[in-house]
Protein backbone atom coordinates (compact mmCIF):
# COMPACT_ATOMS: atom_id res chain seq x y z
CA UNK A 1 0.00 0.00 0.00
CA UNK A 2 2.83 2.40 0.83
CA UNK A 3 3.92 3.06 -2.70
CA UNK A 4 0.36 3.78 -3.81
CA UNK A 5 0.17 6.54 -1.20
CA UNK A 6 3.63 8.10 -1.19
CA UNK A 7 3.95 9.16 -4.88
CA UNK A 8 0.66 11.13 -4.97
CA UNK A 9 1.60 12.92 -1.73
CA UNK A 10 4.97 13.85 -3.19
CA UNK A 11 3.26 15.02 -6.38
CA UNK A 12 0.82 17.18 -4.42
CA UNK A 13 3.67 18.75 -2.44
CA UNK A 14 5.65 19.52 -5.59
CA UNK A 15 2.56 21.05 -7.21
CA UNK A 16 2.03 23.27 -4.16
CA UNK A 17 5.67 24.36 -4.17
CA UNK A 18 5.42 25.28 -7.85
CA UNK A 19 2.17 27.18 -7.32
CA UNK A 20 3.81 29.23 -4.56
CA UNK A 21 6.98 29.65 -6.59
CA UNK A 22 8.98 28.33 -3.65
CA UNK A 23 12.60 28.95 -4.56
CA UNK A 24 13.99 25.63 -3.42
CA UNK A 25 17.72 25.06 -3.63
CA UNK A 26 19.08 21.59 -2.95
CA UNK A 27 22.80 21.47 -2.16
CA UNK A 28 24.68 18.18 -1.86
CA UNK A 29 22.13 15.91 -3.55
CA UNK A 30 25.00 13.70 -4.69
CA UNK A 31 25.38 12.53 -1.08
CA UNK A 32 22.06 10.68 -1.13
CA UNK A 33 22.87 6.96 -1.28
CA UNK A 34 21.33 5.25 -4.30
CA UNK A 35 20.32 2.23 -2.22
CA UNK A 36 20.57 0.78 1.23
CA UNK A 37 19.53 2.07 4.61
CA UNK A 38 20.42 5.55 5.87
CA UNK A 39 19.43 7.62 8.89
CA UNK A 40 18.43 11.02 7.53
CA UNK A 41 19.04 13.51 10.35
CA UNK A 42 17.51 16.98 9.98
CA UNK A 43 17.36 20.16 12.02
CA UNK A 44 13.87 21.23 13.04
CA UNK A 45 12.65 24.81 12.51
CA UNK A 46 9.20 24.31 10.97
CA UNK A 47 6.15 22.07 11.04
CA UNK A 48 6.82 21.42 7.34
CA UNK A 49 10.39 20.16 7.71
CA UNK A 50 9.50 16.54 6.97
CA UNK A 51 8.24 17.64 3.54
CA UNK A 52 11.40 19.51 2.64
CA UNK A 53 13.86 17.03 4.14
CA UNK A 54 12.00 14.25 2.34
CA UNK A 55 12.09 16.27 -0.86
CA UNK A 56 15.87 16.46 -0.63
CA UNK A 57 16.15 12.67 -0.48
CA UNK A 58 13.58 12.20 -3.23
CA UNK A 59 15.13 14.69 -5.61
CA UNK A 60 18.63 13.44 -4.83
CA UNK A 61 18.04 9.75 -5.38
CA UNK A 62 14.30 9.02 -5.66
CA UNK A 63 14.48 7.79 -2.08
CA UNK A 64 11.34 7.78 0.05
CA UNK A 65 11.99 8.69 3.66
CA UNK A 66 10.09 7.04 6.51
CA UNK A 67 9.96 9.69 9.23
CA UNK A 68 9.63 9.03 12.92
CA UNK A 69 6.78 11.16 14.27
CA UNK A 70 4.72 11.40 17.45
CA UNK A 71 1.84 8.93 17.43
CA UNK A 72 -0.81 11.67 17.84
CA UNK A 73 -0.37 12.44 14.14
CA UNK A 74 -1.24 8.83 13.28
CA UNK A 75 -4.49 9.04 15.26
CA UNK A 76 -5.83 12.01 13.28
CA UNK A 77 -8.65 11.09 10.91
CA UNK A 78 -6.97 12.80 7.92
CA UNK A 79 -3.24 12.59 8.56
CA UNK A 80 -3.39 9.14 10.17
CA UNK A 81 -4.19 7.08 7.04
CA UNK A 82 -1.61 9.05 5.04
CA UNK A 83 1.12 8.58 7.64
CA UNK A 84 0.43 4.86 7.91
CA UNK A 85 0.18 4.50 4.14
CA UNK A 86 3.59 6.11 3.66
CA UNK A 87 5.11 3.79 6.28
CA UNK A 88 6.16 6.55 8.60
CA UNK A 89 6.97 5.34 12.10
CA UNK A 90 4.78 6.34 15.09
CA UNK A 91 6.59 7.23 18.30
CA UNK A 92 4.95 6.89 21.69
CA UNK A 93 6.84 9.38 23.83
CA UNK A 94 6.04 7.40 26.98
CA UNK A 95 7.67 4.29 25.51
CA UNK A 96 9.88 4.85 22.48
CA UNK A 97 11.40 1.35 22.31
CA UNK A 98 8.87 -0.14 19.83
CA UNK A 99 9.43 2.80 17.46
CA UNK A 100 13.20 2.43 17.81
CA UNK A 101 13.02 -1.25 16.96
CA UNK A 102 10.75 -0.55 13.99
CA UNK A 103 13.21 2.05 12.71
CA UNK A 104 16.15 -0.35 12.97
CA UNK A 105 14.18 -3.02 11.09
CA UNK A 106 13.40 -0.50 8.34
CA UNK A 107 17.05 0.51 8.09
CA UNK A 108 18.19 -3.10 7.84
CA UNK A 109 15.60 -3.57 5.08
CA UNK A 110 17.27 -0.78 3.09
CA UNK A 111 14.93 2.11 3.95
CA UNK A 112 15.81 5.75 4.61
CA UNK A 113 14.54 6.68 8.08
CA UNK A 114 14.10 10.34 8.97
CA UNK A 115 14.89 11.64 12.46
CA UNK A 116 14.74 15.06 14.11
CA UNK A 117 17.32 14.67 16.92
CA UNK A 118 16.25 17.92 18.60
CA UNK A 119 12.80 16.29 19.10
CA UNK A 120 10.95 19.64 18.98
CA UNK A 121 11.09 22.77 16.84
CA UNK A 122 13.88 25.19 17.74
CA UNK A 123 12.40 28.60 18.61
CA UNK A 124 15.85 30.19 18.18
CA UNK A 125 16.28 28.53 14.75
CA UNK A 126 19.70 27.37 15.94
CA UNK A 127 20.58 23.78 16.80
CA UNK A 128 19.33 22.56 20.16
CA UNK A 129 20.84 19.64 22.05
CA UNK A 130 20.73 16.38 20.11
CA UNK A 131 19.37 13.12 21.45
CA UNK A 132 21.55 10.08 20.70
CA UNK A 133 18.83 7.93 19.11
CA UNK A 134 19.94 8.55 15.51
CA UNK A 135 23.52 7.47 16.26
CA UNK A 136 22.31 4.39 18.14
CA UNK A 137 20.06 3.41 15.23
CA UNK A 138 22.97 3.79 12.82
CA UNK A 139 25.17 1.64 15.05
CA UNK A 140 22.54 -1.08 15.47
CA UNK A 141 21.62 -1.22 11.78
CA UNK A 142 24.97 -0.59 10.13
CA UNK A 143 23.47 2.32 8.16
CA UNK A 144 25.25 5.66 7.75
CA UNK A 145 24.03 8.95 9.17
CA UNK A 146 22.97 11.47 6.53
CA UNK A 147 23.06 15.07 7.86
CA UNK A 148 20.49 17.47 6.40
CA UNK A 149 20.04 21.14 7.19
CA UNK A 150 17.00 23.21 6.25
CA UNK A 151 16.77 26.99 6.16
CA UNK A 152 13.86 29.23 5.20
CA UNK A 153 11.09 26.79 6.09
CA UNK A 154 10.46 28.69 9.34
CA UNK A 155 8.96 31.53 7.30
CA UNK A 156 6.04 29.31 6.28
CA UNK A 157 4.92 27.74 9.56
CA UNK A 158 6.78 27.51 12.83
CA UNK A 159 6.10 27.35 16.54
CA UNK A 160 4.52 30.44 18.03
CA UNK A 161 3.79 32.11 14.70
CA UNK A 162 0.69 32.11 12.47
CA UNK A 163 0.70 29.90 9.38
CA UNK A 164 1.75 31.67 6.20
CA UNK A 165 1.35 28.70 3.88
CA UNK A 166 0.32 30.94 0.98
CA UNK A 167 3.44 33.12 1.18
CA UNK A 168 5.02 33.21 -2.25
CA UNK A 169 8.62 33.27 -3.48
CA UNK A 170 10.13 32.06 -0.19
CA UNK A 171 13.69 30.76 -0.69
CA UNK A 172 14.25 27.38 0.96
CA UNK A 173 17.66 25.78 1.29
CA UNK A 174 17.99 22.01 1.64
CA UNK A 175 21.63 21.15 2.35
CA UNK A 176 22.74 17.53 2.43
CA UNK A 177 26.10 16.64 3.92
CA UNK A 178 28.44 13.74 3.41
CA UNK A 179 27.28 10.49 5.04
CA UNK A 180 28.87 9.66 8.38
CA UNK A 181 29.82 5.99 8.62
CA UNK A 182 30.22 4.50 12.07
CA UNK A 183 33.08 2.23 13.06
CA UNK A 184 32.65 -0.77 15.39
CA UNK A 185 34.15 1.12 18.33
CA UNK A 186 32.32 4.42 17.86
CA UNK A 187 30.27 5.52 20.85
CA UNK A 188 26.81 7.05 20.20
CA UNK A 189 27.56 10.08 22.40
CA UNK A 190 30.75 10.92 20.51
CA UNK A 191 29.12 10.25 17.13
CA UNK A 192 26.25 12.55 18.09
CA UNK A 193 28.72 15.32 18.94
CA UNK A 194 30.43 14.84 15.57
CA UNK A 195 27.08 14.88 13.79
CA UNK A 196 25.93 18.05 15.55
CA UNK A 197 29.24 19.79 14.81
CA UNK A 198 28.94 18.93 11.12
CA UNK A 199 25.35 20.16 10.99
CA UNK A 200 26.28 23.35 12.84
CA UNK A 201 28.81 24.16 10.11
CA UNK A 202 26.23 23.36 7.43
CA UNK A 203 23.62 25.57 9.10
CA UNK A 204 26.09 28.45 9.32
CA UNK A 205 26.81 28.10 5.60
CA UNK A 206 23.12 27.88 4.71
CA UNK A 207 22.40 31.03 6.70
CA UNK A 208 25.33 32.98 5.22
CA UNK A 209 24.45 32.03 1.64
CA UNK A 210 20.66 32.38 1.99
CA UNK A 211 19.07 34.47 -0.74
CA UNK A 212 16.14 35.76 1.33
CA UNK A 213 16.12 39.05 3.18
CA UNK A 214 13.64 40.57 5.64
CA UNK A 215 11.01 42.65 3.88
CA UNK A 216 11.33 45.35 6.53
CA UNK A 217 12.06 46.05 10.20
CA UNK A 218 8.96 44.08 11.24
CA UNK A 219 10.08 40.99 9.34
CA UNK A 220 13.18 39.99 11.30
CA UNK A 221 11.48 37.43 13.56
CA UNK A 222 12.74 34.51 11.45
CA UNK A 223 16.40 35.53 11.75
CA UNK A 224 18.52 34.34 14.71
CA UNK A 225 19.68 36.96 17.18
CA UNK A 226 23.33 36.66 16.14
CA UNK A 227 22.36 37.56 12.56
CA UNK A 228 20.53 40.69 13.68
CA UNK A 229 17.11 39.09 13.92
CA UNK A 230 14.59 39.16 16.73
CA UNK A 231 14.29 35.40 17.27
CA UNK A 232 15.07 34.45 20.88
CA UNK A 233 18.57 33.34 21.74
CA UNK A 234 19.15 29.64 22.27
CA UNK A 235 19.20 30.16 26.04
CA UNK A 236 15.93 32.12 26.08
CA UNK A 237 14.32 29.59 23.74
CA UNK A 238 15.34 26.71 26.00
CA UNK A 239 13.77 28.48 28.99
CA UNK A 240 10.55 28.93 26.99
CA UNK A 241 10.56 25.22 26.09
CA UNK A 242 11.00 24.26 29.72
CA UNK A 243 8.16 26.54 30.80
CA UNK A 244 5.89 25.08 28.11
CA UNK A 245 6.74 21.50 29.12
CA UNK A 246 6.04 22.31 32.78
CA UNK A 247 2.69 23.87 31.92
CA UNK A 248 1.70 20.80 29.89
CA UNK A 249 2.69 18.49 32.73
CA UNK A 250 0.61 20.53 35.18
CA UNK A 251 -2.42 20.38 32.87
CA UNK A 252 -2.08 16.60 32.55
CA UNK A 253 -1.81 16.26 36.31
CA UNK A 254 -4.91 18.43 36.79
CA UNK A 255 -6.89 16.18 34.45
CA UNK A 256 -5.77 13.20 36.48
Amino acid sequence: MAEFVYPPVIGAALTAFRALDARIEIVGAEHIPAKGGAVLVSNHISYLDFLFAGLGAYRGGKRKTRFMAKDDVFKHRISGPLMRGMKHIPVDRTDGQPAYEAAVRALKAGEVVGVFPEATISRSFMLKKFKTGAARMAADSGAPLLPVVLWGTQQLWTKGRPKTLTKRHVPVTIMIGEPIHLGPNDKPVMVTRKLRAAMSEMLDQAQREYRGKPSGPDDTWWLPAHLGGTAPTLEVAEAEDEAEALAKAERRAARG
